[in-house]
């Protein structure tokens, strides 16, 4: 009787662990923090196919936990967003514009609010970044209020807001924050500027 009580009392506590930690995965996942895998070479070289990229969910969610500074996106920011182009894919861009920001193309180079946008931190100064379907060269957009222009840090393979426009808030899904996979590059995901 001792041995089938000791038993009992085992599997048991097992079963409440498992479902206590399956209880607070789904909470990180759902509300917290996803992973996400970095698919093509838009944003070579400073992201490489294949890796794994932990995402900051936290004001980002139609469920927002907190209203403060974690859901707002600054020049700069590695964000994954619901990809306007085709809604069942995710992106991972690099934030180039935010509300009220003007954004222009001009022989190769980005200007910001009317200022060629030092972007050395993160890119190679050979990359250029030419025109697309939405801004053209020369012309100058207004990011409206609630989107974001984004780049790939790989321009000539990247499709981005020079391709299909802005990238409207509710199309965020987050801030990128790790790459955790694969383990010999994992590293923090920090704003070059």
């Amino acid at each position: 009787m001792d041995i089938a009580r000791t038993i009992y009392a085992f599997l048991i506590d097992g079963v409440e662990t498992l479902l206590i930690a399956a209880a607070i995965f789904l909470v990180i996942y759902a509300f917290l923090l996803r992973p996400f895998n970095v698919d093509g070479q838009s944003m070579y070289p400073n992201f490489h196919n294949g890796e794994y990229v932990i995402t900051n969910l936290v004001g980002f969610e139609d469920f927002k936990i907190y209203h403060a500074s974690f859901g707002t996106l600054k020049l700069g920011d590695v964000v994954v967003f619901v990809a306007p182009p085709d809604p069942t894919k995710d992106y991972i861009k690099r934030v180039i514009g935010v509300a009220g920001d003007k954004v222009m193309l001009k022989n190769g180079d980005v200007y910001l609010n009317g200022k060629l946008l030092d972007e050395s931190a993160f890119l190679s100064s050979d990359i250029k970044t030419y025109q697309g379907a939405f801004l053209t060269e020369g012309q100058v957009v207004t990011v409206p209020a609630n989107s974001y222009f984004v780049l790939g840090d790989n321009r000539p393979e990247s499709s981005d807001s020079r391709t299909w426009g802005f990238v409207p808030k509710e199309n965020i899904v987050g801030k990128s924050m790790l790459v955790y996979w694969p383990l010999d590059r994992m590293r923090l995901i920090n704003n070059p500027l």
